[in-house]
């Protein structure tokens, strides 16, 4: 989860529902839920290939589209980094509703697939003006680039992290909401961008700091020598 600080609406009584925390649940979630997948590779890679789920809290695995809930049985629903991997986001969208009064989504954009093109994420997702738009990547040509996304995939199973650090605020992308979440399936790639992407300048690290009032006192020195 990238910005774990856009969760505000939990209540002290809430009952809450995690699904797919991954290796690091939510502190909040009171039951897990992850899908029973075949084997321990699928497992390993759907979850990202971060370690195996240690915890002490209740684990519910399920197969199918269904949960194994029922109605309105959370108060809050946190699915960080999950949605991705789905390939109907309108049935899945359909169970959070059903089990579910308010929670917290977040996923990455399609500019972050777009250069690493991860095989197991299946579908682009942005929500827009109230609604949760969502595309299969099969939709796409993307496929045809992966001789290129290879490369940039290969830079993170090295741990080169820092693009990522550094335009978090567009490659992913995090919101809370309540009563229903309304998903629509399109096929215009221009419902899953920005509209305006306010890019801020980026912050001066200590080296160009230094490296600029290096380069001014040498032009104040050349302008005082003169």
């Amino acid at each position: 989860m990238f910005f774990p600080e856009l969760i505000k609406s939990i209540k002290p009584s809430d009952r809450v529902l995690e699904i797919g925390p991954g290796g690091n649940p939510h502190p909040r979630a009171d039951i897990l839920l992850e899908y029973e997948f075949d084997s321990p590779d699928m497992a390993e890679a759907q979850r990202g290939y971060v370690y195996p789920l240690k915890t002490d809290k209740k684990i519910i695995y399920y197969k199918g589209d269904r949960f194994p809930f029922k109605n309105k049985e959370f108060d809050y629903i946190i699915c960080s980094h999950v949605i991705e991997h789905i390939n109907n986001v309108d049935e899945f969208v359909r169970e959070i509703n059903r089990v579910g009064k308010a929670g917290y989504l977040e996923y990455p954009t399609i500019y972050y697939d777009y250069i690493y093109n991860f095989p197991e994420h299946l579908t682009f997702v942005k929500y827009k003006n109230g609604k949760l738009f969502w595309m299969n990547k099969s939709q796409t040509s993307i496929s045809s680039f992966q001789p290129v996304h290879h490369l940039f995939y290969e830079t993170l199973r090295q741990e080169y992290f820092g693009l990522i650090n550094d335009l978090k605020f567009c490659f992913f992308e995090g919101f809370e909401w309540s009563g229903n979440l309304d998903s629509v399936k399109t096929s215009n790639l221009n419902d899953l961008v920005f509209n305006i992407l306010d890019i801020p300048p980026k912050p001066l690290s200590g080296s160009r700091i230094s490296i600029i009032k290096t380069r001014f006192r040498n032009l104040l020195n050349k302008i005082l020598n003169i």
